[in-house]
């Protein structure tokens, strides 16, 4: 175990700091594909009567409900979420040793090694219009041992939601083949990584020397000049070191040049916030303790600021642990596997797939409900054992969260006009004609909506199809989610 350093031997690094790369700079984001739909107004002649009030139905469909095989892997993931909200200046999330800082509870003291995540996402907002000064986020990492280590940046990318990433309205379901249809930075982050892309100036691969440290990110969160309003930052990154390294996620004010006119931070000033503040604020609402969820009516996961176990959920989904297949369900039936799942959100299963946590502020969340940022990649080898030919489709869907056995699921009729859930879903399977496919398609899905089919497959008696699965838990979602195998009545 590597010996904690020094108050001394960090401010050593500040007096003599070793010149940085520049903060990566972004490509100007590209306009999604999708147009927006048209407002028609109709001629005087054509207008209709107002519609009656909306008549919102319960729909109940009778479906097992199955845990997800597998689990979350090993794989330590820098979750920088809270708070949500920044409009004070100070420590977002910092994993260094607290020995030497001015705030030492705001520095939980834990190394990543080998191959380690960060998700990130904060908002700033102007209190007032006297108040626009842009908000930075400084991502900063530490060499804290005596040799150089080598840094490799897999995938990553980062956008703001003005101007990169707007949240537009979409249809329900959009294909996207080259990766342009977004809503939202998290939205937009997701698509990339899902895809395997380093966006921008990001290396490929960085040497940071003994006992310096570098600036991973250093970059703008405006929150415009003229009407005080709010703008978010979403960064997902895949990394990979070859030694030990500290992290720490900064939220600083942009500093001033002697005309007023605002300047990005510098090195020596973020170090400076590292060694000297406390915790940005204000703080998030603090999470009900996890021990007591069953005896409140309302529950507060709370936001994360930590160190979350798991980056990626690998499940085979067959009949049982030894077995090659998945069955399909006879005519008319179907089954589903729940999808970030979470405390008082089972569906019945008891599976709770939030990430744990192995390192928080004690105001923050018990665990990463949500997943935000965690990929999941499902293998399903379909078998039609039903002796005769059939119709298989799957299904994404956001039924109303339960926790109790139900027999099934419920839905509305038209849904909740609140998104549970934004983002891109990768489907790979072989079609009816036998060849290999690659689908990506973004998804909009409301409280309660059913959701249309991924993919219908028409399946001969004794058929196998293997269908993959894989999506990134987007951020801006409300879990849980279910994955639905439906036999359809009419093959």
């Amino acid at each position: 175990m590597l010996s904690l350093f020094s108050f001394f031997t960090l401010a050593q690094t500040i007096a003599a700091p070793v010149p940085l790369p520049s903060p990566p700079s972004f490509p100007a984001p590209q306009p999604s594909r999708v147009p927006p739909p048209q407002e028609i107004v109709p001629s005087q002649e054509q207008r209709l009567p107002p519609l009656e009030p909306l008549q919102r139905q319960e729909v109940f469909a009778p479906q097992e409900l199955r845990p997800l095989p597998g689990q979350l892997d090993n794989v330590p993931v820098f979750n920088s979420n809270s708070p949500e909200l920044v409009q004070t200046e100070g420590i977002l999330l910092s994993t260094f040793p607290p020995d030497g800082k001015a705030v030492p509870a705001a520095h939980l003291n834990f190394p990543f090694q080998g191959r380690f995540d960060i998700f990130s996402h904060h908002i700033a907002k102007a209190k007032d219009a006297s108040e626009t000064r842009t908000l930075f986020q400084g991502v900063l990492l530490y060499n804290p041992t005596y040799e150089p280590v080598t840094v490799d940046i897999l995938q990553g990318a980062s956008y703001l939601t003005r101007p990169d990433a707007l949240f537009i309205n979409l249809p329900s379901y959009v294909d996207d083949p080259i990766g342009r249809v977004y809503a939202g930075p998290g939205s937009r982050a997701v698509n990339d990584v899902l895809r395997g892309r380093r966006q921008g100036n990001w290396p490929a691969v960085t040497v940071i020397p003994p006992r310096q440290s570098w600036m991973l990110m250093n970059l703008p969160i405006p929150v415009g000049t003229v009407t005080p309003s709010s703008n978010g930052r979403s960064t997902l990154l895949r990394l990979r070191s070859s030694g030990p390294i500290y992290m720490a996620s900064l939220a600083m004010f942009a500093p001033l040049n002697p005309d007023k006119t605002e300047r990005s931070p510098s090195s020596e000033e973020w170090q400076n916030l590292l060694l000297n503040s406390g915790l940005a604020g204000p703080r998030d609402i603090p999470p009900t303790p996890i021990s007591r969820l069953k005896d409140y009516a309302t529950v507060i996961y709370g936001r994360v600021a930590g160190v979350a176990m798991g980056s990626e959920w690998k499940a085979n989904l067959t009949d049982s642990p030894k077995s090659d297949a998945l069955s399909i369900p006879k005519r008319g039936r179907a089954f589903s596997y729940g999808l970030s799942m979470l405390e008082r959100g089972t569906f019945g299963t008891g599976q709770v797939q939030s990430a744990p946590l192995v390192a928080r502020y004690d105001d923050t969340a018990y665990r990463a409900h949500g997943n935000y940022g965690i990929q999941y990649s499902l293998t399903l080898p379909l078998h039609n054992t039903t002796g005769q030919p059939q119709t298989v489709t799957l299904a994404l869907q956001t039924p109303v969260k339960e926790d109790r056995i139900k027999g099934g699921l419920l839905f509305f009729t038209p849904p909740e006009e609140r998104v549970f859930f934004r983002g891109p879903v990768r489907v790979r399977y072989t079609d009816d004609k036998g060849a290999p496919q690659t689908r990506y398609t973004h998804l909009t899905m409301q409280r309660g909506q059913e959701g249309e089919p991924l993919i219908s497959l028409s399946m001969p008696k004794g058929d196998r199809r293997l269908v993959q699965l894989d999506f990134l838990y987007p951020p801006d979602s409300t879990p849980p989610q279910v994955l639905t195998v439906k036999t359809v009545s009419k093959p």
